[in-house]
């Protein structure tokens, strides 16, 4: 059976006490080793205006974590369509193909900015499926030489995009025959979705096959207990984020800590712990493979962060020792 890559995609969260700047250069730090491990990507995020996350300008920072490595493949989850004009993104991604060729990615998404004063002053407040299938078309036909104008520079590859599926992103990846990356709750609770995308799949000159990439939070630790422990931080900052729409760098969290949350907050923390993989080597491994099975996922996105830097750094080495394999054609890798 084939293994699973595995890849990161590191959100540049900050920490108490810490500079953007500091976590900025972790984020560079840890690709830096992801390298070394032997994972297979290592992507950045955009997010605007959130003080607990400093990566708002994903081509930006994919620059610097390219130069600062040699072979790991370097991408976006993702650029925010809404937020650039289709030709602008096709440059950049081409600008960092020129400079690193056979290396970059581009993950491309629909979300709107986290505020309302964020969504004010990126000019986008709504943004529609039909929109977004128009933008998507007009990237597409700039990465591959076909839009109305050139996008430069002139380079001998196309750069690969790659579908944050959300809702009907499913579909939209299906009509134009790209890989999809999916999270959260649709992993669980996807099936049907993930069908019609094998089903209704279009194949593409990059992309013959449809191509599923899970993402989610994995974690491994020395101890099921400690696992847990270390992704409270992440846990508790998304379920307070969603609280008071306030997105606050990491601090540290005990599990006694929980005690001092409201009843909607712990009810939210442990929702988002059930999402994640995490535990021992041996109990992460046995859930990985498990969710590639039932989902025929060909690659792993690990989104992991946590308040404790070198617990981070060895969870990362953890995980990149794991060797997860995907079923063959032969067995069963449909969704159930």
């Amino acid at each position: 059976m084939p293994v699973v890559p595995i890849s990161l995609l590191d959100r540049s969260r900050t920490r108490a006490g810490e500079s953007a700047q500091e976590s900025l250069r972790a984020t560079v730090d840890r690709a830096e080793r992801a390298e070394a491990l032997g994972y297979h990507r290592f992507w950045v995020a955009e997010h605007h205006g959130v003080p607990g996350i400093a990566s708002a300008a994903p081509t930006v920072l994919m620059a610097a974590v390219a130069a600062a490595t040699t072979r790991i493949r370097v991408g976006s989850g993702g650029v925010m369509l809404p937020n650039h004009q289709p030709l602008v993104v096709a440059e950049q991604a081409r600008t960092l193909a020129a400079l690193f060729p056979g290396r970059i990615d581009l993950g491309i998404g629909r979300s709107l900015g986290f505020t309302s004063g964020v969504r004010k002053s990126l000019r986008v407040t709504e943004y529609s499926v039909a929109e977004f299938d128009a933008d998507l078309e007009d990237l597409l036909a700039h990465l591959r030489g076909t839009g109305p104008v050139r996008a430069v520079p002139e380079v001998d590859e196309q750069v690969p995009v790659h579908l944050l599926a959300t809702g009907s992103g499913l579909a939209v990846a299906a009509r134009y025959g790209l890989p999809v990356v999916l999270g959260g709750p649709a992993l669980y609770t996807g099936s049907d979705a993930l069908a019609a995308y094998q089903r209704d799949y279009r194949p593409s000159p990059l992309w013959p096959e449809p191509r599923l990439t899970i993402s989610l939070e994995v974690l491994v630790a020395g101890t099921a207990e400690r696992a847990r422990e270390l992704l409270l931080p992440e846990a508790v900052a998304l379920a307070e984020t969603r609280r008071t729409g306030v997105f606050a760098p990491l601090r540290p969290v005990r599990p006694a800590d929980l005690d001092d949350l409201d009843a909607r907050v712990r009810s939210a923390v442990e929702r988002q712990l059930r999402l994640a993989i995490t535990g021992t080597a041996g109990q992460v491994h046995a859930e990985l493979t498990d969710l590639v099975r039932r989902t025929g996922a060909h690659e792993v996105l690990a989104t992991t962060s946590t308040y404790d830097r070198d617990a981070l750094a060895a969870a990362d080495a953890a995980l990149a020792a794991l060797d997860v394999h995907r079923p063959t054609a032969s067995e069963d890798t449909g969704a159930d």
